[in-house]
């Protein structure tokens, strides 16, 4: 393959100042290497106002997802889940570059930018794949009326606040429990430090193959947060006796309303999701980094490990 025969997508949160200028400094460096920097139709419009795009290929027009080799994404976790949706068709890895607060997803903050774009050209970087889920809703009568898929998280809410959404959960088919709640989130380790997190669910090492069950706010005395295996099939009813309706939401993206009698069945993706690594992933070191946890007294390991 010839420089001239790769195709690099930039993926923008073109609303600031400070990634518009990363993106014009990005789309130079891919130029000047030879290959051909690819900018999605839905971003193109507001950076035509501030960058030149002369050279610049539209992906789904110039260019297919299949013929894009990497993603680059300049933003926070929410511009890296709709990197994730652009990507969903093709092979491309996601290469974040953290222009947010947290963004747990990106491997590496701004000030490495320009070394990120370098290693990108060199394909210096190795590719991790992350377990994600395939969800599909189906009707009263078992028929499927909307199929979809989640990186970090599928949660059954409920659709009016002043209701309760009434459930029952099931484990490879199995019921295990009914109780009213605000929802259920089932959540991928990737989505582990997402909304899981902030439900009161555990946080799961990426290396665990894993999902997580979370209910909100439940009225019941046995509805924790549940770990169960990745090939298992987690699905959540609206019970007829609902007062009112529910709704799905994938990576806070992708909705469906749920009416009562809906089942909401989720397991793992026969694909998953592709990232792309320039260091070593050192989970634990991710979690102190992120979240500012204190780790003030610890006096190492004997022989200097870590």
């Amino acid at each position: 393959m010839t420089p001239s025969d790769r195709r690099i997508l930039l993926v923008v949160h073109a609303r600031r100042d400070d990634t518009v200028h990363a993106a014009e400094r990005i789309i130079s460096a891919v130029r000047a290497a030879g290959a051909t920097p690819v900018v999605s139709a839905e971003d193109r419009p507001e950076l035509a106002e501030r960058v030149t795009l002369e050279g610049v290929a539209t992906l789904g027009v110039d260019v297919s997802i299949e013929d894009v080799e990497l993603a680059i994404v300049l933003g926070g976790d929410g511009t890296i889940l709709r990197a994730a949706e652009m990507v969903r068709g093709g092979t491309a890895p996601i290469l974040g570059i953290n222009m947010g607060h947290v963004g747990f997803l990106a491997e590496i903050e701004r000030d490495d930018m320009d070394d990120a774009v370098r290693r990108v050209i060199a394909r210096d970087y190795t590719v991790e794949e992350r377990l994600a889920l395939a969800v599909k809703i189906q009707d009263a009568d078992d028929r499927v009326i909307f199929e979809t898929w989640a990186l970090n998280e599928a949660t059954v809410e409920k659709a009016s606040r002043e209701r309760m959404l009434e459930v029952v959960m099931a484990v490879d088919g199995r019921p295990l429990s009914s109780f009213g709640c605000d929802g259920v989130v089932i959540a991928t380790p990737t989505g582990s430090t997402a909304y899981n997190f902030s439900a009161g669910g555990p946080i799961v090492w990426p290396t665990v193959e894993a999902i997580a069950v979370v209910p909100l706010s439940a009225h019941a005395l046995f509805a924790r947060p549940l770990v169960v295996g990745p090939d298992a099939s987690v699905a959540v009813e609206v019970l007829e006796r609902t007062s009112g309706s529910g709704i799905l939401w994938c990576d806070g993206r992708r909705s469906h309303e749920l009416p009562p009698g809906a089942r909401v069945v989720v397991r793992r993706s026969s694909r998953p999701v592709r990232l792309a690594r320039l260091h070593p992933a050192v989970f634990t070191e991710r979690l102190v980094r992120k979240f500012r946890l204190p780790v003030t007294g610890w006096r190492g390991m004997p022989g200097g490990a870590a």
